[in-house]
Formats: structure tokens, C-alpha cells, sequence
């Protein structure tokens, strides 16, 4: 039975529903840690790299488990790896309302969180990938755009509860909406179309065993061996440097100069046009490719990054959020599309995987980069510098990128090769 003939509602579109909520809870808590930056430092009178160093080191684990929670997709699918990586999650979040002490923060944050975030991306992606050969873009722009919508509605929703009920409390309303949506929408993310009846969406019996043995794509050790798995790599470690930098970093910045009250306003602006971004360079990947989404994409993240460099009144900080929110979705979005086109989908899960490594690698370098040079500088600008000449370099791999020199049935028939 194809994508098409089947009646009701094609089953591809719940699983896209239940990535987005899965992504939703997962991105939108791990991305308040901003909010309780300053009340962790009140309480316990640690400096910024110290509390900066739990967030990092639980990246360095969100990183390399994101190899393994992909290879695990891979073999077994969705279901099982994000249901336990949920629980692990959960379980961090609520052991955090309890901390009195830094190695409790390590143990939890950095350990637990680490943990439970290793399959806030990677099954989702490629598991919606599997279901869509047309409109992949499209559908991975809307899962991820569940990760841009937490980003803007948990930052201001665990500020509200911070100042109404303490940092404590509101850990405790974090871990319970984990287990609620990161486990619950597990249960409705199925790997294969088969599975149900169905065919990925756009194939059909005609044109089947064409495409998908285009599908199959390259297995990981070949990948490995590419020019171009190493400059997606390394561009993908520019981004989330940049990235995560500005994450943690931007609302003690803005305290710092003075506009507490918009701090929140200004983060909730990032994620929403990361939402933005998502969804529009999900429908422009599918027409130009994903090099030159790319490109587009570095291009806008550095011009914001630098612009944070001189902004320096409210309305210039909401201009920077705005632009930066919408490259930094836009990225985000690109990820498994552009390792789909290159590489195919046999692997596609573990070859994410490496990818989001780079990515998290800078992310877990780029906070503890910017706490150290404020400890030492006593200002964040140095570190924002530093963060806009990441850009330009993630600019110039994407420059550098081209397709395989492959036979022609590596790549999936009905993908547009990267332009």
C-alpha cells in the first residue's frame, strides 16, 4: 500500500506530531538554564564558570550518546531509545529541585540531563526522514520547530514560576512535563512505514524499488571517510560554539547592561523565530538545497552576532534575537536533510549522530569559553567576538561543500543534490 491510498490519516503525520512534542519538552527545558543561571548563583555563591562547566560537561554526554542513541534507532527504533532517554531525563530534572552542592549539580545536570538529552534530536530527525522521501524538509522543519516553541514558551514560563515559587518548584514542574511528553510521545514514533502498511510518503509500487535503493545510501564507515562528512562536522561544531555561547550567556548579559526586565522577552524572541526559521528553511531546503540553505543560513547567524556586538539599547537586542532566532533554526533544521542528501538513509541515524557530536561539541566548549572570559574581563563582548568569527568559519565550510563523487544511486532519486 503507498503513502497516498491508504485511508485516513496518513500515520507519517502523527509521528511528525509526537517528534514535535518530544522536541518541544526536551529543547524547551534544556534551554532555560539561562533562567535559573542567576538564581543558582544567589543561592550557592558559585562563579559562572563553575555553573556554566555542569551545563557544558552535559553536552560533551549529549554529544557522544547521540552516536549511540542513533545507532540504537537505527536497529531497534524510536520507541524504546527516547522512552528510556525520557526517563533519564525526567529523573534529572526532579533530582535538581533537591541540590545543596556542586557535585550534586554534576551528578545531576551534568550526568542524568546529559543522558536523557542524548535522544532529544537524533531519533526524532531521522525517524521523520524514514516516513517523508517528498516534503522532507518540510515535515523535519515542523518536528524541529516543537524544539523552537519550547525555546520561547519554557523560558517564560519558568520565569514566572521562579518568581512566584522558587528555583526548587520549578524543577520539579520540569521533570514532571518531561516524563508527561518526552515518554508519552515515545509511544507513537514508529520507525519503519512498513510497520503500519505504508510506504514512505511520496513513493509509490511504480517508482518503489527505485527510490528506495536510492535510500539505502552509504554506510558509516564510508561517510567517515568523506571530505564531506568532515566539513558538515566542522561547520555544524561552528554553529553550536556560537550557539550555546549565546544560549547561556545572553540574559546575564543583558542584566548586565542593565535590561533585566526584557531578558526573558529577548530570549522567548530567539525561540520564537527559531520557529520561524525551522519551518521556512524546511520549505526552502526542499526547493535549493541544502548547501545554499546553508550558506543563507551562516550568513544571517553572523551578521546577528556581530550586531550583538554594538546593540547596546532594548530594541537593538530584539533585532539581534530576531535574526539570530531565525539562523539558529534555520541550522538546526538543516541537519538531517542535508546528511539525507549526501549520504542516504541506510546509516542515517548514526551518521546524525556524528553530526550532532560537532554540534554539541561546540556547544559544550562556547558557554565555558564565555564564562571564563567574563571571569577574567569582567564583560562578555571578547567572547561574542570570538562567536561571530565561528560564524564566518561555519560560512566558509559550507562554501567548501559539494556532493559525492559517488555512483548516482547513492543519493536518494528524488532528493535535489546539494547546490
Amino acid at each position: 500500500m503507498d503513502s497516498t491510498s491508504r485511508p485516513g490519516v496518513f500515520y507519517g503525520y502523527i509521528v511528525v506530531a509526537a517528534a514535535f512534542a518530544v522536541m518541544f519538552v526536551t529543547w524547551g527545558t534544556q534551554y532555560t538554564f539561562g533562567i535559573f543561571f542567576n538564581p543558582l548563583l544567589d543561592e550557592f555563591g558559585w562563579n559562572r564558570a563553575t555553573t556554566s562547566g555542569a551545563y557544558s560537561i552535559s553536552f560533551i554526554l549529549h554529544g557522544a550518546l547521540s552516536i549511540v542513541a542513533g545507532k540504537l534507532t537505527d536497529r531497534f527504533g524510536p520507541r524504546p531509545v527516547v522512552t528510556l532517554s525520557g526517563l533519564m531525563l525526567g529523573l534529572g530534572y526532579l533530582l535538581m529541585s533537591q541540590i545543596n552542592a556542586t557535585w550534586q549539580l554534576y551528578l545531576f545536570y551534568s550526568l542524568l540531563v546529559g543522558i536523557g538529552m542524548s535522544s532529544s534530536s537524533v531519533p526524532q530527525m531521522t525517524t521523520v526522514a524514514r516516513w517523508f522521501v517528498k516534503r522532507r524538509g518540510m515535515m523535519t522543519g515542523i518536528a524541529i520547530a516543537g524544539a523552537g516553541i519550547g525555546v520561547t514558551v519554557m523560558p517564560l514560563l519558568m520565569k514566572w514560576f521562579i518568581t512566584a515559587y522558587g528555583w526548587r518548584e520549578a524543577y520539579l514542574l520540569t521533570g514532571g512535563l518531561v516524563l508527561l511528553l518526552m515518554v508519552g510521545g515515545a509511544q507513537f514514533l514508529s520507525r519503519d512505514p512498513r510497520q503500519k502498511g505504508v510506504l514512505p510518503y511520496g513513493v509509490d509500487r511504480v517508482n518503489e524499488a527505485e527510490v528506495m535503493a536510492g535510500l539505502r545510501g552509504l554506510p558509516v564507515s564510508d561517510a567517515l571517510r568523506s571530505r564531506q562528512f568532515w566539513l558538515l562536522f566542522g561547520l555544524f561544531l561552528c554553529f553550536g560554539f556560537a550557539l550555546d555561547m549565546i544560549i547561556v550567556h545572553v540574559v546575564p548579559h543583558i542584566i548586565e547592561l542593565g535590561f533585566s526586565a526584557s531578558s526573558a522577552g529577548i530570549l522567548s524572541t530567539i525561540g520564537a523565530m527559531s520557529v520561524v526559521g525551522r519551518i521556512t528553511m524546511g520549505l526552502v531546503v526542499d526547493r535549493i538545497g541544502s548547501r545554499s540553505s546553508l550558506l543563507l543560513s551562516f550568513v544571517i547567524l553572523s551578521a546577528a552576532l556581530f550586531w550583538l556586538l554594538v546593540s547596546g539599547e532594548v530594541w537593538m537586542l530584539f533585532l539581534f534575537a530576531g535574526a539570530f532566532g531565525f539562523a539558529y533554526g534555520g541550522l538546526i533544521a538543516l541537519t538531517s536533510t542535508a546528511v539525507a542528501e549526501l549520504f542516504g538513509l541506510g546509516s542515517h541515524g548514526a551518521i546524525v549522530g556524528m553530526v550532532v557530536l560537532g554540534e554539541t561539541a561546540g556547544e559544550s566548549l562556547g558557554p565555558l569559553v564565555a564564562g571564563r572570559i567574563f571571569d577574567v574581563a569582567g564583560n562578555y563582548y571578547p567572547a561574542f567576538l570570538i562567536s561571530g568569527v565561528a560564524g564566518i568559519v561555519g560560512f566558509l565550510l559550507a562554501l567548501m561543500l559539494r556532493p559525492l563523487s559517488k555512483k548516482e544511486d547513492v543519493l536518494p532519486a528524488t532528493k535535489p543534490v546539494i547546490r
